[in-house]
């Protein structure tokens, strides 16, 4: 699994910062320059669009907040709907839930499959850097249970919530997952079914084979992959620290929990994405380990991320999900 050292890297064809559009400032900040689309928040159900969509906030004095989607389509009064909290991506310092290409997704999974998402802003990176990110989804999943929210108590069975995300989404939706599982008592009456990790943004010390192929691919550069690491991880902590390599530390109990409470784990990840071993190697891992994991793994012209950017492809990924959630 493990390749070469990250010394012996072929040279980058890109420079991180400039690809990212970031400027690291001297006090240890950076100044966004990536344009980032973003799409207002729908909440008219009479808008011709397949759901609606309103902007809550979580908690005033972190700044915290979170974007709803419901299906257009009332359920009937008897039957109350899933409910998927989605952590969006772009390595833990770019983007929020109402970048476009996050709505996108977020609309088509709440139409697709009849369900309730919740998507919450989390801290960026470096002004707050891991786990700050994980506390505040935690805090998502504990104002979801307790809000007084009409969109949620009204549709949403909170017995069947999947955790799901996207890259630096799918690494939230894990970490968070863990820490869940680990109180789900303290959740009631919020109860957590699973994870969708898609295309789960993961990382390492020594590089994998994946990784050491597809290095200067054009979608995640590895040194771009990198640079995110070192904006988002502890200050000091190297690439094995456990918010990063998933096989870092030990996880038995966890998964063992994971698999004692029933639920289902999907990771999604592309032949073409420089992460894919690091997916796979957390998917067998996790599988040995009795939890039920399903692993959606595309080709070599699946790229790290390709269902976030390829409508078909999004379709496709929603359909498999059906049959979990």
């Amino acid at each position: 699994m493990a390749g070469q050292h990250p010394d012996l890297d072929p040279a980058p064809a890109f420079d991180a910062y400039d690809y990212l559009k970031i400027v690291l400032n001297p006090d240890g900040t950076i100044t966004r320059g990536l344009d980032d689309p973003t799409t207002p928040a729908v909440p008219d159900p009479d808008h011709p669009v397949a759901v609606r969509t309103k902007d809550v906030p979580l908690d005033p004095t972190h700044n915290t907040w979170a974007r709803i989607y419901v299906p257009r389509a009332s359920p009937p009064p008897d039957r109350k709907l899933p409910l998927i909290v989605y952590y969006h991506g772009g390595g833990f310092i770019l983007f929020s839930p109402s970048s476009a290409i996050n709505q996108n997704l977020c609309s088509l999974v709440a139409a697709k499959l009849g369900a309730v998402v919740v998507s919450p802003a989390t801290a960026s990176a470096p002004a707050h850097r891991l786990p700050a990110a994980y506390d505040d989804a935690m805090e998502a999943l504990r104002w979801v249970r307790t809000a007084e929210e009409e969109w949620l108590r009204e549709r949403v069975d909170f017995s069947r919530c999947f955790l799901m995300g996207s890259s630096a989404g799918g690494n939230i939706a894990y970490h968070a997952g863990l820490r869940a599982c680990a109180a789900a008592a303290d959740l009631d009456p919020l109860v957590i079914r699973g994870l969708i990790l898609h295309h789960p943004f993961f990382g390492g010390s020594q590089r994998t084979e994946s990784e050491v192929r597809l290095f200067n691919n054009p979608v995640l550069p590895v040194n771009v992959a990198d640079v995110m690491w070192e904006l988002a991880l502890p200050a000091g902590a190297d690439r094995d620290h456990e918010y990063c390599n998933p096989m870092a530390g030990e996880r038995s109990e966890e998964w063992e929990r994971m698999r004692r409470q029933g639920w289902r784990v999907v990771v999604a990840g592309g032949g073409g994405d420089p992460l894919v071993d690091r997916q796979r190697e957390l998917t067998a891992e996790m599988e040995a380990k009795g939890v039920e994991v399903a692993g959606f793994f595309g080709g070599e012209g699946d790229y790290h991320g390709v269902e976030v950017l390829e409508p078909a492809k999004a379709e496709l990924f929603v359909e498999k999900l059906k049959g979990i959630v």
